[in-house]
């Protein structure tokens, strides 16, 4: 049986190499399932507000749920001005979810278990809170590191710190939605190689296997709701990153 490590490992879809410049690009199973996960969110959305019915059916309302939610998050964390912001949190919200829930198909690739795509993500999130944030508040977006109020004697002191806890968001934004996804699947697949294990040593121990596999089931539902929150968790952050851009904290 393949180590619980080995899920994580990225492998090339076809056995032909493409490489340009030096730079292997060959297509892999972490861009597939990215691709698969782009398809899936754009067949939902388009097929649940094909019709646009005043009385919508499940598929609609799934869809309108999701679209007023991340609406309401936006929001809420960044204000009226925020909407502008709407359709990249809207879209990191489902590229996230997407990746996490169908990382749990066995037999699948969680992209998002992947530090380089969360660390990304994180990177470029940190990208757009700078440049827009100098586009709309000019040089006073530095004024951000300035927290008002503080005695001038300590400013030698908090300024750093809150340039370091500044540059510091991309690396916890990252590593929580990693290292969650990480931890779970991990999790899931040494206790289902228990009930593998206890399956062949003999019709005595399949018995012991089925307490595995119950354990399993409550793991994988527990691993919904994380999937689930961890998205929120990422996609609410960058509103509150982002609300820097259109309104300097102090």
């Amino acid at each position: 049986m393949a180590g619980p490590i080995e899920q994580f490992e990225i492998k090339k879809v076809f056995d032909h190499e493409i490489i340009i410049n030096n730079i292997d690009i060959s297509f892999t199973n972490s861009a597939l399932w990215m691709a698969l996960g782009a398809a899936l969110s754009i067949s939902l959305l388009t097929i649940g507000m094909n019709r646009g019915s005043l009385v919508p059916g499940r598929l609609q309302m799934l869809v309108e749920l999701i679209y007023d939610f991340v609406g309401q998050m936006v929001h809420q964390n960044i204000g009226h001005e925020g909407k502008q912001y709407f359709p990249f949190i809207f879209t990191l919200f489902m590229f996230i979810l997407m990746g996490n829930l169908l990382g749990l198909i066995p037999g699948s690739f969680t992209y998002t278990s992947h530090i380089i795509v969360t660390g990304f993500l994180a990177v470029f999130i940190l990208v757009m809170v700078i440049g827009f944030g100098i586009y709309n508040h000019g040089t006073k977006f530095f004024s951000l590191f300035i927290p008002s109020g503080a005695p001038i004697f300590l400013m030698p002191f908090i300024i750093p710190i809150e340039i370091i806890s500044f540059f510091v968001r991309p690396v916890t934004l990252s590593i929580r939605l990693f290292a969650n996804m990480m931890a779970g699947h991990i999790v899931l697949k040494i206790v289902a190689a228990f009930a593998v294990t206890a399956a062949s040593m003999g019709a005595a121990y399949v018995a012991l296997g089925i307490f595995p596999v119950l354990i399993n089931v409550a793991l994988l539902l527990f691993e919904l709701l994380v999937a689930v929150i961890q998205a929120y968790v990422f996609a609410i952050l960058s509103c509150v990153y982002l609300k820097d851009t259109v309104e300097l904290h102090h």
